[in-house]
């Protein structure tokens, strides 16, 4: 018997003026996971989560939390807390006044209350700041108040609408570790918006990819980063980006790039169809192998390109060279990549090197429908145009 998941969203929609914000979103998460939801600002994740909620109205579509329909309930009937992106804290309130104010609405007994409001500042580290006001907190500190709220209310769902894009870099991370050890912790169902893709990687039990209102991708940060559906989801999913780079099949088992035949794995020569057939190759700065670098992959398969440095970014223990490649078969055609090396290879400005695409790390997309040749129907197959959240290449 299938476990009933802790959220269910059915074709999800909503629109406005004429146009949706999102689209026929349907989705699980499985009871206890850690669900993020990531995309850039207009995808409609936000949409999505206060429309769980119960604060935006859906135009259509179904929100089942533990297996129960909530999406015509109000929001204090569907068993779901909300952090937001500000703290909305009450600044004339202590903060286990602000921890407890929501569950006097709903006439706790006083002694119990007090009970829980100890021991959920136990587990967020407040037990010493009971009798602060926020004004005395820094901004992880008033965060985990906010969290702590949350958890006062033993919801069955939990929802975070970008809850660390107020904090500083470092408090982002200390304050990313402390909302994974809460999950842990309490094993509750939450779904946690952000526009950081490295933050969605990180945390994520499964990484939803939204885009325009429709889910592009879903699966562990893993999959999504080494094998993503679309090519939206390749150039949106990792820093610096992936490289992609418009190329044509050159079967067998290769495709034509500039004046270069580079190699691609066997699995996808099996995919490549036509000779010409228009693709785009993706490849990562960290698959972009340079000769004498000790983090080179394997042995160059084929021909090795050359291409001068045009920036060297140091980065502490890495440094990201972008790279352009000149052409000598097409006047003034070149293509720019960036390529990750280590400080002790000394790229500098101006210098030439020599590199190579490590053939089993190669992504190929097609260029029409923006859809991986590893999830894309056989070439001659069904049009893949049609997939929900595909988006094409141009």
């Amino acid at each position: 018997m299938n476990a009933i998941p802790g959220l269910e969203l059915r074709g999800l929609s909503k629109h406005y003026g004429g146009k949706p914000v999102v689209d026929a979103l349907s989705l699980t998460a499985a009871e206890g996971e850690l669900l993020i939801l990531v995309g850039p600002s207009g995808s409609g994740k936000s949409t999505a989560l206060r429309m769980i909620a119960g604060l935006t109205e859906s135009d259509s579509g179904d929100v089942l939390v533990a297996g129960r329909s909530v999406g015509k309930l109000p929001p204090s009937e569907r068993d779901i807390a909300m952090v937001f992106q500000s703290y909305a804290l009450f600044p004339h309130m202590t903060v286990a006044e602000n921890l407890s104010f929501g569950m006097q609405a709903r006439k706790v007994a006083p002694a119990h209350l007090a009970q829980r409001v100890r021991e959920v500042a136990a587990v967020l580290g407040l037990a010493a700041m009971l009798d602060r006001y926020p004004r005395q907190l820094s901004g992880g500190e008033r965060q985990r108040v906010a969290l702590g709220r949350a958890m006062l209310r033993e919801p069955k769902l939990f929802l975070l609408d970008e809850p660390l894009s107020n904090l500083d870099a470092q408090l982002r991370v200390q304050t990313r570790a402390e909302i994974l050890r809460l999950h842990q912790r309490l094993q509750t169902t939450m779904v946690y918006v952000t526009h950081d893709q490295i933050e969605a990687l990180s945390l994520g039990d499964r990484v939803g990819v939204l885009s325009e209102g429709r889910l592009e991708d879903i699966g562990t940060p893993e999959t999504i980063y080494r094998r993503p559906r679309t090519l939206f989801v390749a150039r949106f999913v990792g820093s610096p980006p992936m490289n992609t780079l418009h190329v044509q099949a050159a079967p067998p088992g290769h495709v034509q790039w500039l004046d270069t035949r580079l190699p691609v794995s066997a699995e996808l020569a099996a995919q490549l169809g036509a000779a010409g057939r228009p693709l785009v190759l993706g490849v990562r700065p960290e698959h972009v192998c340079v000769q004498g670098s000790r983090w080179a992959q394997g042995q160059c398969a084929g021909d090795l390109i050359e291409a001068s440095v045009e920036v060297a970014e140091y980065a502490g223990d890495q440094v990201f060279v972008e790279l352009q490649v000149n052409s000598a078969g097409a006047a003034g055609a070149t293509q720019t990549l960036t390529a990750r090396v280590e400080p002790e290879l000394g790229a500098r400005r101006g210098q030439v090197l020599r590199l190579w695409f490590a053939p089993d790390a190669v992504h190929l997309f097609d260029a029409q429908t923006g859809l991986s040749l590893l999830h894309a129907p056989a070439w001659g197959g069904a049009a893949a145009s049609t997939a929900p959240g595909v988006r094409g290449a141009t």
